[in-house]
Formats: structure tokens, sequence, C-alpha cells
């Protein structure tokens, strides 16, 4: 999603540059260790604004910055729209192209990277209710209430079979969670260019047993706070989900990915961050400036911020047979 002016849409980079920049850095490590190709695209489905793109982009340096080829995908006619005004000079010079979602990509070696992707993907929740699978629908919709959910009884397929084999114990009553049926089709559709390299996910989330005994569920934020009534005032809100990141880990594994334990953002950005360039660099700015950017540091690093909400998945892929 992305910040239309008094909307609920917000992501990290509506806080500064520096997830960006990040990134960035574990974009080059990635190079370097498969021996520095003459070329490295970067594809980001849902790309969104391009915003994410141009940090990387604005970051990277050295000879990374003569291989790297950034890849926009996102159907959004107003999303790609201010892309191409941020993206503007990397699409005048070939290092950066918008592409729609039923472009076919050719093979490439490099990374796939995406940020809040899967958490918008069009999801179902279930409860567990010691008997039966309950699923969550949209009994009314109306603009004197708002209209109402309900929960009714219904065959949860393999999300059943999921749940029963990750909740913690066994399932007990109100356990549940979200299910996206689409995942393994998406995960299939984005990762089938890579040849080898990075695959890395940033994403509200945990891991299925944690989000089976909270009853994960849809939620939308409502003036940046989190509302329970997810079916009211569509398009306005940011309607999300939490992602289950040991299933993406295990569909990942199934294509042939070494995945990593996933992380929390704070950590990830403490490990591959260059803090201490940073900070020598941030004491020649000026203090506004200076304060901008430790804000935006802190934002994604506070465990009360961004730093414990989000996740962030990497995965490898090698050759066939290496």
């Amino acid at each position: 999603m992305w910040g239309f002016r008094g909307k609920d849409y917000y992501t990290a980079m509506d806080l500064g540059p520096l997830l960006g920049e990040t990134i960035a850095c574990a974009l080059q490590k990635a190079w370097w260790e498969l021996d520095r190709p003459g070329s490295f695209t970067v594809y980001e489905p849902g790309a969104g604004r391009g915003w994410l793109g141009r940090d990387i982009l604005r970051a990277v340096s050295c000879d990374f910055s003569d291989s790297i080829q950034y890849v926009h995908c996102d159907d959004s006619p107003v999303a790609n729209q201010e892309a191409a005004q941020v993206l503007g000079p990397w699409l005048d010079n070939g290092r950066a192209r918008l592409v729609k979602q039923d472009d076919d990509i050719s093979a490439f070696v490099g990374a796939v990277i995406s940020n809040e992707l899967f958490d918008a993907l069009p999801a179902q929740p279930w409860r567990w209710n010691g008997d039966l699978f309950m699923r969550e629908v949209l009994i009314s919709l109306n603009d004197k209430d708002g209209g109402r959910s309900g929960w009714e009884a219904a065959e949860p397929g393999r999300a059943g079979a999921w749940f029963g084999q990750h909740a913690e114990g066994g399932l007990h009553p109100n356990d549940g969670s979200i299910w996206v049926e689409s995942l393994p089709q998406v995960i299939d559709k984005i990762c089938k260019p890579l040849q080898k390299g990075l695959f890395l996910a940033i994403d509200y989330g945990d891991s299925a047993d944690r989000l089976i005994a909270k009853g994960a569920d849809l939620r939308r934020y409502l003036r940046h706070q989190v509302d329970g009534s997810w079916w009211q005032d569509p398009g306005n809100s940011d309607l999300t989900a939490d992602v289950d990141f040991s299933r993406l880990a295990y569909l990942l594994e199934c294509q042939g990915f070494a995945v990593h334990r996933p992380v929390s953002l704070g950590r990830w950005i403490c490990n591959n961050a260059p803090l201490a360039e940073w900070e020598a660099q941030w004491l020649e700015l000026p203090h506004e400036t200076r304060a901008k950017k430790s804000h935006n540091l802190l934002q994604l690093t506070f465990p009360n911020a961004m730093g414990d909400r989000f996740k962030v998945l990497q995965a490898t892929r090698e050759p066939a047979g290496k």
C-alpha cells in the first residue's frame, strides 16, 4: 500500500531512506558472494510507489552500481505513475524498468525482494471451536453501521491440516490463523526467474505456532491504530494480515532455497547496516537532518516501533546440482 495523504497506508519508506540503504548493503554482499556478476537484477513484486527501489539505487556505489538493474513490478496505475517519476533517472539510463504482474520476466542472477507484499494477499481467517473449523465471513456492509462479520462452519482443506500440524500441543478452542490459499502460486511466480541469488522478504508476521495460539486475524489501521473492524471503510484504511513465516519458509525450501531463520527487523538492521559509518557521517550533518536520520533508525530498530513488529526472512538459491 502507499501513503495517500490523510489515509492510513503507511510503510517504512514513509519514515526515511535507511531501510533501502540497508537493503542495498545486503544486496551488495550477495553480489560479492556471487563473484560480482556483470548483471545483477533486483526484482521487487508489489513495489508500489517505487520508493524502496529509489532508496536502493541512490545508495549503491562503486562497481556494484554498474551491475545492478532494478525491476519494479506493480499493477496499480497510481503507484506506477509515481514510480515513473521517482525512478526517472534510472529509467533513463537503463538501470531500472517498470513491469506488470503478468509480464514474463527472463531468468536472472540477483535478488527477489519484497516489503509488505505477503501481508496484503487475499487471506481467510479460520478458528477451531473445539469440534470443527469455522471461517470468518462478511455478513453485511453498509453506511449506517459499517457492517458486520460472522463465523460459519466450513471445510478448511489444506489449512486445517497445516494448523493441526503446527499447533503446539494440538489445537485448542479459539486457536486459528490466517490462510493464504494463493501463496504457493505467488512464491512460484516471483521466484521462478531467479536462477541464483538472494530472496529477501520484510513483513508483519510470526511462526505458525505463535499465530495459531493467538488466533491471528485480519485487521485494519484506523488513524494509525489497530482496529478490529476490518470490513469498514474499504479503500481508506490499511487492511493487513499476519504472515505465516513458517509456511513461507517451507514453500521456499520446496523451491530449492536454503532458508535462514526469520529475525526481527531491528536485529536485521543492526546486523546489516553500516552503523559506525552512518554515525561518523551524520556528525557532519545539520542538526535537523541528523535528527531525522536518527528518528528513522529508531523507528526501524526499537522494539515498540517497527523493530519487533516486522520480521525479515532471507533465503538463497544456488543452481541445480551445485
